[in-house]
Parts: C-alpha cells; structure tokens; sequence
C-alpha cells in the first residue's frame, strides 16, 4: 500500500504535468524536461522524484487526450446527419491530432506507451469505421471509399499541422471531404 502524497508533493506533480502537457504540445515529445521543471518552478530533481524518466511523464500525460477521440465519437455518434457526424468526427480528430504535436508524434512515433496508443488507435478505427459505414448507407459518402482510403486521407492531413497559428489543413480537408462524397459537391 502507496501512502498518500503531502499536498506540496502533489501539488507540484500537477505544475510538473500542466507544463510537460505545455511544453510536449509546443515542442513534441522531445520538448526539454529541464523547460518543464524550469516553467513548474520545481527543479528537474522534483520532476525525476515524480517521473523517473521522460516516457513516464508521457505515459501519464496519455489517458485525458486518447480519451479525447472518443469523445468525439460519442459525439458523432448522437448526431442524427451520417454526413455531419462523419465529417464533424475526421474535423475533431485533426484538430486534437494538428494542434497537439506530442499526441501526433506518439501515434506516429515507436513509443512505449505502445499498448495505450495501439488500443486508442483499435477504439478510434472502429469509431470511424462505424460513422463510414452509416454515411455510406446514407449516400452521404461515395460507396468505393474504404476505411483504408479515408485513413490514409486523415493521416496524410495530420501531418500538415498547423503553421504559424494557421491549421493549414482545413482547406485541404474541404477539399478531400469535397471528394468523398458521391456528387462531389461543395460541402460548405
């Protein structure tokens, strides 16, 4: 049995993980742990005494955003239009994916934190699977699309980030939802 940790403790945990969450969003899963402690007002000491090494603060920084992407499926999921909860669920994902470089680099990269990622990936392949299909019974999305096609369009999208404050990326996603859909008309 753990004891419970002393309030300072504790409190200087959460600093230590609001700034990782910080620094690893600005900066990817590089980002300097020294930045960390720096911006927590702890000393990287603190920080080791919390997260022995770097891909334990990353572990611990995971859950809240993996469960991000299902919050948007359950979100898609209510949404009575097949085309607005499909495009609305591929939207949320880049975002989260683009505005968070930590999240997409440990979805690309080889990370330890595999097993949460892998499962994370697994939940949100099937929530998109789930709202192509019901699109695709609609008619709101071209019956030839694959789950393998709309993949490959997201995962290409997110590695256009976003650039100077601009997601340089929602043009380009108008454009390929634009072609998803079997009449290839404007979508806005």
């Amino acid at each position: 049995m753990t004891k419970p940790m002393r309030r300072d403790a504790a409190r200087n945990r959460e600093k230590l993980l609001r700034e990782a969450a910080d620094v690893f969003t600005e900066q990817g899963l590089d980002g300097s742990l020294e930045e960390i402690a720096r911006r927590a007002g702890v000393s990287i000491g603190t920080l080791y005494n919390h997260f022995p090494h770097r891909d334990a603060l990353i572990e611990a920084l995971l859950p809240p955003r993996l469960a991000a992407i299902d919050e948007f499926a359950t979100r898609a999921a209510a949404e009575p239009d097949a085309w607005v909860a499909f495009s609305g669920f591929i939207e949320e994902l880049l975002g989260q994916m683009t505005s968070d470089r930590g999240l997409l680099e440990a979805f690309t990269g080889d990370h330890p934190a595999a097993a949460q990622l892998t499962e994370a990936c697994h939940r949100g392949l099937s929530h998109l699977s789930t709202l192509l299909v019901r699109a695709r019974q609609t008619g709101a999305v071209r019956a030839d699309a694959s789950d393998d096609d709309v993949v490959h369009l997201v995962w290409a999208l997110s590695l256009l980030g976003e650039a100077t404050g601009t997601p340089v990326w929602r043009r380009s996603l108008e454009l390929v939802l634009d072609g998803l859909r079997p009449t290839h008309s404007p979508t806005r």
